[in-house]
């Protein structure tokens, strides 16, 4: 899918927005065919293009998760879960299809059985009363690697927040 145009203007809709230093993400719902989505995040704007197509934007240091599925007549296709830190202008960061300018890539998962749990994982967060973008980058990036390397990742608990929260606190 190539870029959102604006056709009154012919300019590019993501071009004309990425000057206002959030990072959009583009995402897609066709029932059953293509179905992009925030799955958490704190989202600062939204703009919809039409009945399918919207654009989710975020201040830099938000931390997201962009869910990517897609099927033809055969079956799933693409199974893929991102999470991500939002950049700020300037900053290094990793491209990523759909989101503008990129990010910092904590956790990248594709197939549906990874996918499957991670989410997984997040229900586990927020049962446990923890908003899942407040949780420490470090933790995303350690579920990352363990589930990369076929391994059981480290349950996210109570505890490991408290010392997350306390370590934010005296860093400056």
């Amino acid at each position: 899918m190539g870029p959102v145009v604006d056709f009154r203007s012919g300019r590019s809709v993501i071009s004309a927005i990425d000057e206002d230093g959030l990072t959009h993400v583009e995402l897609t719902w066709v029932e059953k065919k293509i179905e992009y989505w925030i799955r958490f995040g704190s989202v600062a704007q939204e703009k919809i293009l039409d009945r399918h197509r919207r654009i989710v934007s975020f201040h830099s240091g938000t931390v997201f998760a962009f869910v990517r599925w897609a099927a033809n007549d055969f079956g799933t296709i693409i199974s893929r879960i991102d999470i991500v830190r939002a950049v700020a202008e300037g900053e290094a960061h990793q491209t990523l299809p759909f989101v503008r300018p990129g990010g910092d890539i904590l956790l990248r998962s594709e197939g549906w059985p990874r996918v499957e749990r991670v989410l997984q994982m997040i229900d586990g967060i927020e049962q446990l009363g923890i908003d899942p973008e407040a949780v420490s980058t470090d933790h995303w990036r350690h579920v990352h690697n363990r589930l990369t390397a076929g391994q059981e990742p480290r349950a996210y608990t109570l505890d490991l927040h408290r010392a997350h929260l306390l370590r934010r606190r005296v860093q400056p």
